[in-house]
This record gives structure tokens, C-alpha cells and sequence, in this order.
């Protein structure tokens, strides 16, 4: 790491739920430098749309590999309901993960798609859980611990907008991807 890059606070761009939208994967590079993030935390459901969920207008899987790869080494990935083995081997960067634990700050994050019960996660005050799925954004505090989900960008649900999310180290937004406002926040 540079000394540049020391002098920076610690900023995530946080996305979900991408379901092979060429114009969601076209504003990662954007929005990170618009945020000035130093990475992309990645929560799955990068290139299929899956049975449940509608067709993107813009549905261009293979577009969407060459918009990412070339980000690779800022993203941190999990694995989600719609990945699957053959994506790991397009993609890269992580989508095969379960769940992804690292330290952020004075906090640790936990990073899943939110599909399936971890068995053991031991979580305690201060840390904070980072999930997509259900394509909903989420910011709240329950005993201590921090969920968080930034919605999805491309297939939002319950009349919510197409939104991302931005962690730093002492909040987490939600902003809507049309215009890049604060939709939800959630201070540390």
C-alpha cells in the first residue's frame, strides 16, 4: 500500500444482486470513483437472473465478465443462490465463498449472500453482518451487531429503488443508483 493510499479513510463500495445487468456492472467503476473507494464488496448473484426473478432489460452476462475482471483485484466476493461452479471459472474474483470474514476498522465484517444459515457464526457488539438476497436495503442495529444490505441494482423489491451500498468506518449508506443519494444511513 502506498503512502497515498495510507492517508485515505477506509471506504467500501458494497454491491448485490447484479443478475447479469450490463448497466449495473457499466456503474461499479463509476461508483467507485465517485466514492473513492478503495474496494468492492461483492455479495453474489453476479450474472444469472434466476427462476424467481424477472429478466433484466439489459440481461448481457458475458458483458458483464468483461466489466468486472478487469476489477478483480479490489473486489472481495461471496457466493450466491444464483451463482454457480462454471461462474468461478469466468469471473475473477471470488463468487465460489460461502461467506467472507474481514477486519474493517474497529469493526469486523461479515460478508454472505444472506441464502443460507451459517452454522456457526459467532458474532458479537460492534460487528457488523453484510447480506443481499432478498434485494431489499437494510440498515439496523439489533443487540449490538450491525446488518446491514444495500438492495439490489438492478432488481430491487418492495417498491424499492435500484440502490448500492457505501461503508466506511463510521456508517453505512444506502444510496439510490439513479442519482446517487442517501436513501438510508446507519452511524457507528
Amino acid at each position: 500500500m502506498g503512502q497515498s493510499e495510507m492517508n485515505y479513510p477506509m471506504k467500501y463500495l458494497v454491491i448485490s444482486d447484479l443478475h447479469g445487468s450490463k448497466s449495473s456492472a457499466a456503474a461499479v467503476r463509476g461508483l467507485l470513483e465517485l466514492h473513492a473507494c478503495s474496494k468492492i464488496l461483492c455479495l453474489g448473484d453476479v450474472l444469472y437472473h434466476g427462476p424467481r426473478n424477472d429478466l433484466p432489460s439489459d440481461y448481457a452476462p458475458k458483458e458483464v465478465i468483461a466489466l468486472l475482471n478487469p476489477l478483480a483485484e479490489k473486489i472481495i466476493g461471496v457466493r450466491g443462490n444464483c451463482d454457480a461452479e462454471v461462474d468461478q471459472m469466468v469471473l475473477d474474483f471470488d463468487v465460489h465463498s460461502d461467506d467472507q470474514r474481514i477486519p474493517f476498522g474497529s469493526h469486523r465484517v461479515y460478508l454472505a449472500h444472506g441464502h443460507l444459515e451459517p452454522e456457526k457464526i459467532r458474532l458479537t457488539e460492534g460487528d457488523i453482518h453484510l447480506s443481499g438476497h432478498t434485494h431489499v436495503p437494510v440498515c439496523e442495529r439489533k443487540d449490538g451487531i450491525i446488518y446491514l444490505n444495500p438492495g439490489s441494482m438492478t432488481l430491487p423489491k418492495e417498491n424499492h429503488p435500484r440502490s448500492y451500498g457505501v461503508l466506511e468506518e463510521d456508517r453505512f449508506t444506502v444510496r439510490k443508483l439513479e442519482d446517487h443519494s442517501v436513501y438510508m444511513e446507519l452511524r457507528f
